[in-house]
């Protein structure tokens, strides 16, 4: 069986997975394992290939092939889960495997040094490729990110999968989840985590074997998988696939959304205006910091998952089933939360504040830290962009809705407030909604929800950013190992938050273990720098800042980041010193 290769990256924590049945030719391939494999506590891991042949596309526009080869690996008898968290910025990232036995989870220490990062698993996925005369013309490793798109293997699997849709990308991550469901199969292709390739058109053989430290690690037989290749070269001239890399009208500017995938189906997308992002575009390999972006205040890009399993056989829809522990807009990690609609009304009765959990919200320090023009070209103006996030460290949701009020220019907004079982028991007045109708935001903005500052050396305020209203949306996975992080937030970008100009009411959710991230790459978000002495300055990150929001915790939502600025007028510098043990700027 061939397939066709056309590019479809997510966002994610937008990926969706979905439910399948794997043709008959690799429905074997979940049996076997080797004799290590047995031995060992833990799922029995497998590497197969979803068609022995595929076939890709090389743009003449674009940098070269991606390695999609439809190589995916499997998990039978349990799950293979890992959570990869770090103590502080100071700590190194470690990984520890949760090993079910007997209906029971253990926590087992992997080797020191597995992991550097939240990307995934390095260097565990090997290939190599030959071309017709069987010369090696290309020899590399990749990471695998077990929460990369999948699918089940088998019809008796569960339904859904547990686990989140993708490893985070946020430099400032404190803890993740990965994990390949029992029953389901995680594509090994590295995503925007990994470089194309230059492969001139003809045909191929692919070897995609696991290397050895994991093969040992995990008990996987050593059999590699062998995909035959062929490389076709096209060109957008060509006629075939204008219309259909235009990017989705129904999604909205900001949190990335403009960032969103072609349409299913779609070739690599061109670069000009009314078409959707090139790859690199649509899923960086970094987050892309405060530079000219597509996605108007919201956050950096993210790398995406793999695309979908295109060439297993049969798809069968299934209902997701509600988990032991779940409970109305919470969630034990084991499914996406209901989504929480807004009220019709506002509340009545007297406020109150329960003594229920309550979210706590955190700054990270700020990072994507850049000079700017402010992309007006204006001589002698330099800004100081950044992005910054507020996360929420739990252990309940931020619940915030917003009612309209005949003739006001301003919703009224309230807090809302849930017991253990979902109910609500309490809201409290919190501030205003406002609306947005700029180019690029057109939704409803949270007043006061944080505040971005420039210090002096002594810690003094020099500057503050114009931003202090926002439209809270899941766009990063800061730390999904607290307490009732929700691996599967709904509210992952503006088609599903912040409402529209009509809207009588709405509805902001931040998710436990999430967190929203801002560019402040325009005049106004960022720090007009233009007549600032050089030396060294902070970029205060202030979550709640005017104390409106109720939280478990106020002593926590300061963060500074600490940048030396130099350079004459119209070109500045700065330099951007490591945060602890994050060196990334």
């Amino acid at each position: 069986m061939t397939r066709t290769r056309t590019t479809r990256l997510r966002r994610p924590l937008l990926a969706g997975t979905t439910a399948i049945a794997v043709m008959a030719v690799t429905a074997g391939f979940a049996a076997t394992t080797s004799k290590s494999a047995k031995a060992a506590a833990g799922p029995s891991l497998s590497l197969i290939a979803a068609s022995n042949s595929i076939t890709l596309t090389s743009w003449k526009e674009e940098p070269g092939v991606y390695l999609d080869l439809g190589t995916y690996l499997t998990a039978e008898g349990s799950p293979l889960e890992l959570k990869v968290t770090r103590k502080s910025y100071k700590d190194p990232v470690t990984i520890t495997q949760t090993v079910f036995e007997g209906g029971k989870a253990r926590a087992k220490a992997l080797p020191k040094g597995t992991v550097k990062d939240f990307s995934g698993l390095p260097g565990f996925a090997v290939i190599t490729v030959t071309d017709k005369a069987g010369k090696r013309v290309l020899s590399r490793a990749e990471s695998f990110c077990p929460n990369n798109a999948s699918g089940r293997v088998r019809p008796d699997a569960p339904a859904t999968s547990i686990y989140p849709e993708s490893c985070p990308t946020n430099p400032f991550t404190l803890g993740s989840v990965w994990g390949v469901e029992k029953g389901w199969a995680a594509n090994t292709y590295a995503g925007s985590y990994t470089q194309p390739v230059k492969l001139a058109a003809g045909t191929y053989t692919a070897k995609v074997s696991v290397a050895k430290k994991y093969r040992d690690l995990f008990g996987i037989a050593n059999k590699p998988a062998t995909v035959k290749v062929t490389v076709e070269e096209r060109s957008y001239e060509d006629g075939r696939g204008v219309a259909a890399r235009t990017a989705n009208p129904g999604e909205h500017a900001g949190h990335g959304a403009s960032h969103q995938a072609p349409a299913a189906g779609a070739a690599h997308a061109g670069h000009g205006p009314g078409h959707a992002p090139t790859p690199a575009q649509a899923a960086a390999a970094l987050t892309s910091g405060a530079g000219p972006s597509y996605n108007v205040g919201h956050g950096p890009l993210k790398a995406a998952p793999p695309a979908l399993p295109w060439a297993l056989k049969k798809q069968q829809a299934a209902a997701r089933a509600t988990e032991v522990g779940d409970t109305g807009g919470q969630t034990d990690g084991s499914r996406k939360a209901p989504a929480l609609g807004p009220l019709s009304k506002r509340p009545t009765g007297k406020p109150s504040v329960p003594d229920v959990p309550k979210p706590d919200l955190r700054s990270l320090p700020a990072y994507g830290i850049t000079i700017s023009d402010g992309y007006e070209d204006v001589p002698g103006k330099d800004y100081l962009a950044f992005s910054a996030n507020v996360w929420n460290a739990g252990p309940a949701q931020l619940v915030v809705d917003g009612f309209r009020s005949p003739g006001k220019a301003k919703m009224d907004a309230y807090q809302y407030f849930y017991d253990a079982k979902g109910k609500q028991v309490g809201y409290t007045p919190t501030g205003t909604m406002e609306w947005d109708p700029r180019p690029g935001h057109v939704h409803w903005h949270f007043t006061d929800f944080a505040s971005y500052r420039l210090l002096k050396a002594d810690k003094k305020e020099t500057v503050r950013s114009g931003k202090e209203a926002f439209c809270l949306a899941n766009t990063d996975a800061v730390d999904y190992t607290v307490k009732n992080a929700n691996w599967h937030p709904y509210n992952t970008d503006l088609a599903t938050a912040c409402g529209q100009e009509n809207s009588i009411s709405v509805r902001e959710v931040l998710d436990v273990g999430s967190g929203d991230t801002y560019t402040q790459d325009l005049p106004g978000q960022s720090f007009d720098i233009t007549d600032l002495p050089n030396g060294t300055y902070y970029i205060q990150v202030l979550a709640n800042p005017e104390n409106r929001l109720k939280e478990t915790n106020t002593a926590n939502n300061s963060a500074l980041r600490k940048v030396v600025l130099g350079g004459k007028p119209g070109k500045r510098t700065v330099k951007v010193p490591a945060h602890d043990l994050v060196n990334a700027n």
